[in-house]
């Protein structure tokens, strides 16, 4: 098959396999996209520390000699990031974005890890907002990290989420995301799409669940595959958030930590082999 999609995840990796580049994987593969992958930094949760995260940075060089690598099968069709570890990487794709005209980018601006309060890597939050966000396609922001790009002290309404998108693509994203969740002051999980002139809402019943965790890193992956294969950026986010939905319907425990999202929920992949 020639006519294969091909997308590339810019990201941190999870180890428990719910989030990162692990879930942004396992969503190409289910969009029909072939994933490629470039490691960031590697994430670990302590179960002896009350699951306390650490992060640890991938060398620049190594995360450049990794995209060396994908970019020799020629022109990508998307490319989505995730937490990117050190300035000197986001540095790096700014670079590798401008030098390849890569289109369709989906910047994921991770700032926390679920179930940390602490910011992580708090000084990357700049160098994303002044050499990334002016190269973005779509991107897609929590309320906290909708928060931090835009200079808001807290976003937790309809209207505070629509301040915050304005100030946003203001800094040269072309789609604004912001992910409402079930964060959000409101009955239903809506996320809000600003284009630069109108926005739409996607609303969702909220699930009483917290089998959710990877739920942003895989909204954002599902947005770069359905871009990837030629949807317009309203038509990819209302089916990612279709396939999130189904998604976290479908999680499940993994130990008393983690809950991660179902990736194989929306097209019903337990069913596909009797092994």
């Amino acid at each position: 098959m020639t006519n294969i999609k091909k997308v590339l995840t810019v990201a941190g990796s999870d180890s428990s396999g719910g989030a990162g580049l692990q879930a942004d994987l396992k969503t190409f593969e289910e969009y029909g996209t072939f994933g490629f992958s470039s490691i960031t930094s590697i994430v670990t949760m302590d179960p002896d520390n009350n699951w306390h995260h650490a992060v640890y940075p991938i060398d620049p060089e190594l995360v450049r000699n990794q995209i060396k690598t994908v970019l020799s099968g020629g022109k990508l069709d998307a490319m989505k990031t995730g937490m990117l570890g050190s300035i000197p990487v986001i540095e790096l794709l700014r670079e590798v974005i401008d030098q390849h005209d890569i289109t369709n980018v989906v910047i994921d601006p991770v700032m926390v890890c679920k179930g940390e309060d602490e910011v992580v890597q708090p000084e990357n939050g700049e160098a994303i907002r002044e050499l990334l966000l002016p190269r973005a396609t779509v991107v897609t922001p929590n309320l906290f990290e909708a928060g931090q790009l835009a200079g808001i002290r807290k976003v937790s309404t309809l209207e505070d989420m629509k301040e915050a998108a304005t100030k946003i693509h203001e800094l040269g994203a072309q789609h604004v995301v912001i992910k409402g969740g079930k964060t959000l002051e409101d009955q239903k999980a809506i996320d809000l799409l600003f284009d630069g002139q109108s926005f739409t809402l996607f609303e969702a019943e909220k699930l009483d669940t917290n089998h959710n965790h990877g739920a942003g890193c895989t909204f954002a992956a599902a947005i770069a595959a359905g871009l990837a294969k030629g949807m317009s950026v309203k038509d990819a986010v209302a089916t990612a958030k279709q396939f999130v939905t189904a998604g976290i319907g479908g999680g499940f425990a993994l130990n008393q930590f983690v809950g991660p999202v179902w990736h194989g929920a929306y097209n019903k992949a337990e069913q596909r082999m009797n092994c």
